[in-house]
């Protein structure tokens, strides 16, 4: 089961977008008592044009006709937004994508280099990557094959006869990863961390979230009626005439509304405690019997479990309700489409058509991504460290590593000194939060262990048949970790990934080989420049560490409380100003970010890029540094954080985007933490009426 405590800088996926406040302590300055602005800073390239050129930000980005001070986002990137529409197969575009494709390009010369070589020793990671992208990028035999690789998978739904038989089938295509029903797994126990779990989460739903099934606007109903056409014309595929298949998209619509009925929201799930209920197997038993989980742990390879965490036990209340009261038939059509829709790449070109027909009404896309690009991305998913040893041997550097290790540490000590000098924290839970960032460990590029991949068989034959031995072999893989001393070796992401993550029950920060180039971090360029970008990213995933979720574990992992009632009090009148900050931001018209499904997210960019100011300070501090390009250090810091967020993106995406994405718009995570920072104001000399200017009572201040 995919780690649900993972706190991510992104949502981004190696091969592309898939659908991630402290003020410094040195800082005295205030908006009141920094120089006037006009509209461009007093130190630019127009004004400086003989000024040494510096290198990992693209000055060629800045709008000159913008005002720093009323639209950072618009000065830094606007010239970029300008001139980089988004592509007909993109949502969205930004620096990420670009970083993505440059990705692209590497990973997709290994795997064509891998697909060709048909002499690789059989059972090697060269083999298996190489016969599954090859396998992948048939699409010739994919159409070819038509249901003939599927049709065992329907036949085992088919024969499903009565509830034993139903309870056997659920059971089983948790191991295929189809999303029916719910999600189950293995991970850390986030009350005991030195001992994995078995946890079963809400889910089955197809659509990416519960409002997108209960909510009445307009809007919504377009996206359920094309959902419904989607369904209509998959089933018509598997054959079925079309009037059964009108029908059997009604079953389908109608059975997941009532699971999206009984889901909790994405604010719901951000609660840790709430979403921890541990009880004995013989309770789940008797609770949810329909469900028959005993049986189902038993099939799949946990019969030691005797204790499951239920995440939320009301969604398996109603789910064990309907499990009984709704017809065998109309439960073995909703088992059909799951197993059908997981599967759409390996099916013929038309299921992806149809896929991708309703993708466009979601995300705006006007042109599908090319075949090669979206399996690359699907053989990093199934075969990501086979494919990441690959990797790492062509696309990171030590040298990388080494300076990235030594931003860490200086960040970690930024941080402690932040802490140390907080005015609102007690000495007895300053004292813990030091204790827990110090115990911080630290994964950097790719893992010291990989997985062994040995009992997983790929071959060239068939493409269907490699994901689904792929997904078994993953929850094997899984599901073998119960009973076994928690392995700290392993990685959450791929090598490839461009994206970083904090995980609470580890209290581990993770920065795969994927983002550790530009613009987030160049070897080549100033320090200003990695610390407004690479330095930004590290503080954001230490502070995730100490957001509402991740201040509720404590310096072991553990879900324990270790604040002082008073310090706690204090630490939400903080946040709740950060969500009303955030709740005020508009992308569209009528469109309000989140702040409350966004405030972890928010409250790492802010307290991120304070950390990484105050240790960019403390490296330059005493040293001569030039200002490149004709802007200060400090300037430079601010501006390669802007850069890093520069997206176009299309309304589509951004409604798709407030609704289901902890991350706010790209605008707002760059302007949001920057109009809480006086060091921001004095870097550009920002009056004190500035759009980018908050009054000082009003200024968000926690880490």
């Amino acid at each position: 089961m995919k780690n649900r405590n993972s706190l991510t800088l992104a949502v981004v996926a190696a091969a592309g977008l898939t659908l991630a406040g402290c003020s410094s302590s040195k800082s005295t300055t205030t908006a009141t008592d920094t120089a006037a602005a006009t509209t461009t800073p007093t130190a630019t390239a127009t004004t400086q044009a003989d000024a040494p050129k510096g290198v990992g930000l693209n000055v060629a980005n800045i709008d000159q006709s913008a005002n720093p001070c009323d639209n950072f986002f618009q000065f830094a990137s606007g010239s970029w937004l300008k001139n980089n529409p988004i592509p007909d197969a993109e949502s969205r575009w930004g620096s990420f994508n670009e970083l993505a494709d440059k990705n692209n390009a590497v990973m997709r010369q290994i795997l064509d280099e891998a697909a060709a070589n048909t002499t690789a020793a059989k059972g090697s990671n060269a083999q298996k990557v190489g016969d599954y992208y090859a396998s992948a990028m048939d699409s010739v035999a994919i159409d070819k094959a038509g249901l003939k690789y599927l049709q065992p998978e329907l036949n085992k739904i088919a024969a499903v006869k009565d509830m034993k038989s139903l309870q056997a089938e659920i059971a089983r295509e948790q191991t295929i990863g189809t999303g029916a029903f719910y999600y189950s797994g293995v991970g850390q126990d986030d009350k005991i961390s030195s001992q994995y779990a078995v946890s079963l989460y809400q889910g089955g739903l197809s659509l990416p979230d519960r409002d997108y099934y209960l909510k009445d606007d307009a809007r919504s109903k377009s996206i359920r009626t094309a959902y419904v056409n989607y369904l209509t014309n998959t089933f018509k595929l598997l054959g079925d005439s079309p009037a059964v298949a009108a029908k059997n998209a009604q079953t389908v619509l109608a059975f997941e509304t009532k699971l999206a009925q009984a889901s909790r929201t994405r604010v719901a799930l951000r609660d840790p405690y709430a979403n921890y209920n541990k009880m004995t197997l013989a309770q789940v038993q008797k609770q949810y019997p329909n469900l028959n989980v005993a049986g189902a742990l038993k099939q799949n390879g946990l019969s030691a479990a005797q204790e499951v965490i239920v995440g939320q036990p009301d969604f398996f209340k109603a789910e064990n309700a309907l499990l009984k009261s709704t017809p065998l038939a109309d439960l073995k059509t909703y088992m059909r489409w799951h197993l059908t829709t997981s599967l759409t790449s390996a099916l013929p070109k038309s299921f992806g058509d149809e896929s991708f027909a309703f993708s466009k009404v979601l995300s705006g896309a006007k042109q599908q991504q090319p075949r090669w690009k979206r399996m690359l991305r699907a053989t990093d998913g199934a075969l990501g460290e086979a494919f990441g040893q690959l990797y790492v041997d062509k696309a990171f550097s030590p040298e990388a590593k080494a300076k990235a290790k030594q931003m860490v540490e200086n960040l970690r000590a930024a941080f402690a000194e932040h802490i140390q000098n907080l005015d609102w924290m007690s000495a007895a839970t300053k004292e813990q939060a030091l204790k827990k960032l110090n115990a911080f460990s630290v994964k950097i590029g790719y893992p010291d262990k990989w997985k062994d991949y040995s009992a997983l068989t790929i071959s060239r034959e068939s493409y269907l048949n490699n994901v689904l031995a792929a997904r078994q072999w993953a929850y094997k893989d899984n599901v073998g970790h119960y009973g076994k001393p928690i392995d700290r070796t392993e990685w959450g992401m791929t090598p490839p990934t461009v994206n970083a993550y904090y995980n609470p029950p580890m209290n581990e920060i993770v920065f795969p080989a994927g983002i550790m180039q530009p613009p987030f971090f160049d070897p080549k360029a100033d320090d200003a420049v990695n610390y407004g970008g690479m330095g930004a990213v590290i503080g954001h995933e230490m502070t995730h560490g100490f957001d509402d979720q991740g201040r509720q574990y404590d310096s072991e992992g553990n879900l324990k409380d270790w604040w002082t009632k008073e310090d706690a009090e204090k630490f939400t009148q903080r946040a709740d100003l950060v969500d009303k900050q955030y709740s005020a931001f508009s992308p569209l018209d009528s469109v309000f970010v989140n702040g409350k499904l966004t405030m972890g997210e928010n409250l790492a960019d802010i307290g991120g890029l304070n950390i990484a100011y105050t240790a960019l300070q403390k490296a330059i501090a005493g040293k001569n540094v030039p200002n490149y390009d004709g802007y200060t250090p400090q300037q430079r810091f601010f501006l390669a954080w802007a850069q890093i967020w520069r997206t176009n993106a299309r309304p589509e995406y951004l409604r798709q985007q407030v609704m289901t994405d902890p991350h706010s718009p790209a605008q707002f995570r760059t302007e949001g933490p920057l109009q809480n920072m006086p060091q921001f104001y004095e870097a550009f000399g920002c009056k004190q009426d500035a759009k980018m200017v908050r009054a000082e009572n009003v200024r968000a201040r926690i880490w």
